[in-house]
């Protein structure tokens, strides 16, 4: 019997290249581009890609205070979360979650769109929000 070549090399670790990425939310719909960062922190861009490594590539977004959203959301659209307490359930509208924390309503949407698996904070910590156009990662972009 002939033996068969094979055609595809398997993914290691230690194969991972991480590049950088930049992008700038000014003007951009929450949604579509938390879909855009998922996709760059998973690694799905890459014609290696497999599903049970972490291949994704470090993600910097700027201007995170001037993102858009459709529709009513700015008033409708709000966040609960739950201390522990009795009575301790608080309510945030992204109105003011975007005025006082805009980097919280970014990581918020890219990891509801990210798989629920073990992975998922390894992810978000390549994720890297900043309010205006200042970031310390002017470095290591080179895009």
């Amino acid at each position: 019997m002939a033996q068969i070549k094979q055609s595809t090399k398997p993914v290691s670790s230690k194969s991972i290249n991480r590049e950088w990425h930049i992008i700038d939310m000014k003007d951009q719909v929450l949604g579509r581009s938390a879909n855009e960062i998922a996709q760059l922190l998973q690694g799905k861009h890459k014609t290696n890609y497999v599903t049970y490594l972490d291949m994704g590539d470090n993600v910097v977004v700027i201007n995170a205070k001037l993102l858009k959203v459709t529709g009513s959301k700015t008033d409708d659209k709000i966040y609960t979360y739950y201390s522990g307490y009795p009575g301790g359930l608080k309510e945030v509208p992204l109105k003011t979650l975007l005025d006082r924390k805009p980097s919280e309503v970014i990581r918020h949407a890219v990891s509801g769109m990210l798989p629920k698996n073990k992975l998922r904070d390894r992810r978000l910590a390549r994720l890297h929000v900043y309010a205006d156009e200042k970031h310390p990662h002017g470095d290591k972009i080179t895009k």
